[in-house]
């Protein structure tokens, strides 16, 4: 008996992992060796390329498209018609398939509806990009992200609210109480 579930819709080939209480719906397609962690939930019409790896509760909207390449680690969240890249010039008559380039979405990171990653970057932990952003260079963690190219206009807590560094490079977050230090364009958590 499986620990997941799979509309009857969706195609899952063979050699995936697929975690305890994931669910996959209509019309989805994972396709080989692909991992998938426990909890995860993947909307309608999303389609993962090859191996693939999705961490622990990680949400994917309806048509997502995540190819070969990509690695999402635990509590990333993609938005409606998230698109990636895996190969920075393509050429429809020239295969290079042996030339896949990986992008990493760190822990904890959402990427907005609508949003293009060229491949080759990594988006830091707990960051935040906004709607119809594309990205084409690193993101810095708890950064804040949006644009066409994606350009940082500030900081994010890891609850999801904007974060307001006074003089001294402090900040609280308003609802969860978090608090952090901004030092050399780095930001950490400093307590819960």
């Amino acid at each position: 008996m499986k620990s997941f579930f799979a509309h009857e819709t969706s195609v899952i080939d063979s050699g995936c992992q697929i975690g305890k209480g994931t669910n996959i719906w209509h019309f989805s397609h994972i396709m080989p060796n692909c991992f998938i962690g426990e909890n995860c939930n993947l909307g309608s019409n999303v389609v993962i390329s090859p191996k693939v790896v999705l961490g622990n509760n990680v949400k994917v909207q309806n048509n997502v498209f995540i190819c070969t390449g990509v690695i999402c680690e635990d509590d990333v969240f993609l938005g409606p018609s998230v698109v990636f890249t895996n190969i920075k010039n393509p050429r429809s008559a020239i295969k290079r398939k042996d030339q896949y380039i990986k992008t990493v979405v760190k822990k904890g990171a959402s990427i907005g509806a609508m949003v293009a990653i060229v491949c080759g970057n990594t988006i830091g932990e707990y960051a935040f990009i906004g709607a119809g952003a594309v990205v084409l260079k690193e993101v810095l963690p708890y950064a804040l992200v949006v644009g066409n190219p994606s350009k940082q206009i500030g900081w994010i807590s890891e609850y999801g609210h904007r974060l307001e560094f006074n003089e001294f490079g402090h900040a609280v977050c308003s609802e969860s109480k978090e608090k952090y230090q901004l030092k050399n364009n780095t930001v950490l958590k400093i307590s819960p």
